[in-house]
């Protein structure tokens, strides 16, 4: 079974095909849920799949880790392996766990590449100074906190004349491009945009193209098609690129293992991630 936040994102909707198809061709077969980002549904959703003992395995991308605790100790009961996102103390535990392995983004590193990035295109572009939107993810989300420290003091480290103006929560493209577009024109002088994830970084690509304006520096943390495709095109200056395909294959097989003796305890995973730009 795969739970992910949500199936909107392209990134996420592309990952749940990749799973089916993977575990396809292992002879499995994926039950695939879309809570659409609610954490009180993706318990009850998995609540319900778990204890009727339909599923043998759970791929977890909690949305509140914090509501996960009763998931997790059901899962261990019925001897359901599950690997979840994040780390072993998101979800209140020291370390790896019987029956549960946590498959973390390194946020840390990632907001930093998000920062430093800007700060090299606003250092080669805009003289080292200008006004910054950063558009964040949804409160709740796994590593939030230090992701967006990390990301802004490697920015304030990198080019130092840059100047946070606003946050905005960038939770869909379409929200994001509309309340982007509504700082614009708070802050008509804006010059560069760090999205702490895809939806941010393209909404705000097109609130800038909707207001006639050039968007000279943007960063981006997902990487998904289009993002990469962008910044091919040189409208977007990097993107740190999570390597969803190479996750998913180390996340899937180390659940097929786990079902060979679920009480054993689990791992502890990193997506692998890798910065992007125009030239490679």
């Amino acid at each position: 079974m795969f739970s992910p936040l949500s199936l909107a994102p392209p990134a996420l909707k592309g990952l749940s095909e990749g799973v089916k198809g993977y575990a396809s061709s292992k002879g499995w077969e994926v039950i695939v849920q879309d809570p659409n980002f609610d954490a009180t549904k993706q318990t009850q959703q998995l609540n319900e799949v778990i204890s009727s003992g339909r599923a043998g395995a759970a791929w977890i991308i909690a949305v509140a880790p914090k509501s996960m605790g009763q998931i997790l100790k059901t899962a261990q009961a019925k001897g359901v392996p599950v690997l979840v996102n994040g780390q072993p103390g998101e979800y209140g535990y020291s370390g790896p766990q019987p029956g549960i392995t946590f498959d973390y983004i390194d946020y840390t590193a990632g907001g930093k590449a998000l920062g430093e990035q800007l700060g090299k295109c606003m250092n080669e572009k805009l003289g080292g100074k200008g006004k910054v939107l950063f558009a964040v993810s949804t409160e709740g989300q796994a590593g939030k906190a230090e992701f967006e420290k990390a990301a802004l003091d490697a920015l304030k480290a990198t080019a130092p004349g840059a100047t946070l103006v606003q946050n905005v929560i960038a939770a869909d493209r379409t929200k994001a491009q509309t309340d982007i577009g509504n700082a614009l024109q708070g802050n008509p002088d804006l010059a560069a945009v760090m999205g702490a994830n895809d939806e941010g970084a393209l909404g705000a690509l097109g609130a800038f193209s909707a207001a006639g304006k050039p968007l000279t520096c943007v960063t981006d943390f997902g990487g998904n098609d289009e993002v990469l495709k962008d910044v091919t095109d040189g409208k977007i200056y990097a993107s740190v690129a999570l390597q969803f395909q190479a996750d998913m294959t180390q996340s899937f097989d180390t659940l097929v293992k786990m079902q060979a003796d679920p009480k054993a305890n689990g791992e502890v995973l990193i997506v692998p991630q890798k910065v992007v730009t125009k030239n490679g």
